[in-house]
């Protein structure tokens, strides 16, 4: 397994607030599937970092989040 690091940027369609922050996983060496990483993200970081701004009155949904991935690369 080799693990990677990738910078990326989420958007929530309503939180006027940007994530801008590194993820890591681990994975086969090979391609990274980005439809793959940007759903890990989300579930993983993004859903989570966008409660925490919206507080408890407001349901996060993964459908309301974009995430672009700026770079990926195996990080050792």
């Amino acid at each position: 397994m080799t693990l990677y690091i990738t910078l990326y940027t989420a958007k929530h369609s309503i939180i006027q607030v940007e994530e801008n922050s590194i993820f890591t996983w681990r994975q086969e060496s090979g391609d990274i599937d980005e439809s793959m990483l940007i759903n890990k993200i989300k579930r993983e970081s993004s859903v989570h970092f966008f409660e925490m701004i919206a507080g408890e009155n407001y349901p996060i949904k993964e459908e309301d989040i974009t995430v672009t991935i700026n770079k990926a690369k195996p990080f050792s």
